[in-house]
């Protein structure tokens, strides 16, 4: 970009200057200057004369990235993945992002935005309406690392509580945010629903987060977002309208499946809890069945019951 923006200048830099300028061999240079005419297709000569490069014609902007449609069209997707951001705090940043990004690109692709627009989309299905300053404030603590207080209801109770907790990582999970972070009082890393927190504030008190964390390795054994911590081999059994549905995507990084003669399937998994994934096997209805482990065969049972209770 400093060669670049000398060369519109018509100082006519040479490679001997501008490696003094950038404290780089003049051979660095050379290279440079090789790549922005030979790979970037930009109008740069040498005059002898006056022993400088030049712009042989005008150059407005600066190629910075070469693209294939193939590219442009993921990207396209990825702008549509991420509208769900729209409202928060993200949502601004990403937009100017994307900006710099095509405006870089250089034109050597022709097709119609419209056409991918007609094409692609995404819909996500039960997004938890967020409240933004309540996310604005999550998200700073995590950036800057500073300790947050607020009031927090779990799934089951209809009490607010009060945690004071240091901000590790935000995470958005199923259509919906999560902040992992260390319970002070509790002295252990828990998760936190954002549509469940409320009075939330901001501390002067900083903090280092430890080396050794790692978002994976906490969700490595949940379904979800939750992990008991104790391992749970998992067998389900799905007939063969389902076993075509359930084999097309990946549903954990421990899965193997193993097709049976009569088109079924058996999905083995490795979890770290059982109460993501029994509400998921409910979702399929009577097109599973539970071979292992006992526990959760029984919690299905029952809640087959309780649903039959309800329609009799």
């Amino acid at each position: 970009m400093r060669l670049h923006a000398a060369l519109k200048s018509h100082h006519l830099p040479n490679c001997q200057t501008i490696a003094r300028e950038l404290e780089v061999s003049p051979k660095t240079i050379q290279r440079d200057i090789d790549f922005m005419r030979d790979r970037l297709g930009l109008p740069i000569d040498y005059d002898a004369k006056r022993f400088g490069f030049y712009y042989t014609e005008a150059v407005t902007g600066f190629p910075s990235i070469e693209v294939s449609e193939g590219e442009i069209t993921a990207l396209f997707v990825a702008q549509k993945a991420l509208a769900q951001y729209k409202g928060t705090p993200f949502e601004r940043p990403l937009r100017s992002a994307f900006r710099k990004i095509t405006d870089g690109l250089k034109d050597r692709v022709s097709f119609s935005w419209t056409d991918l627009e007609d094409v692609i989309s995404f819909r996500s299905a039960g997004v938890s309406p967020a409240d933004l300053e309540l996310f604005e404030l999550v998200s700073k603590a995590v950036l800057r690392s500073v300790e947050i207080e607020f009031e927090y209801r779990k799934l089951k109770s209809n009490v607010y509580e009060a945690r004071r907790v240091r901000p590790y990582h935000l995470g958005c999970l199923e259509n919906q945010w999560y902040l992992f972070a260390e319970d002070l009082d509790r002295r252990q890393v828990r998760t936190f629903a954002l549509p469940r927190m409320r009075k939330g504030s901001l501390t002067t008190r900083g903090f280092r987060r430890p080396a050794d964390f790692s978002i994976s390795k906490i969700l490595r054994g949940s379904f979800g977002v939750f992990s008991s911590g104790k391992t749970h081999r998992i067998r389900l059994q799905f007939d063969s309208y389902a076993a075509r549905l359930v084999a097309e995507r990946t549903w954990h990084e421990s899965q193997r499946i193993r097709s049976l003669p009569d088109g079924s399937i058996i999905l083995q998994l490795e979890l770290g809890g059982l109460e993501e994934i029994e509400r998921w096997i409910l979702s399929w209805g009577s097109h599973v069945h539970v071979i292992e482990p006992a526990a959760l065969r029984a919690v299905i049972r029952d809640a087959a019951a309780s649903i039959l209770k309800l329609y009799q």
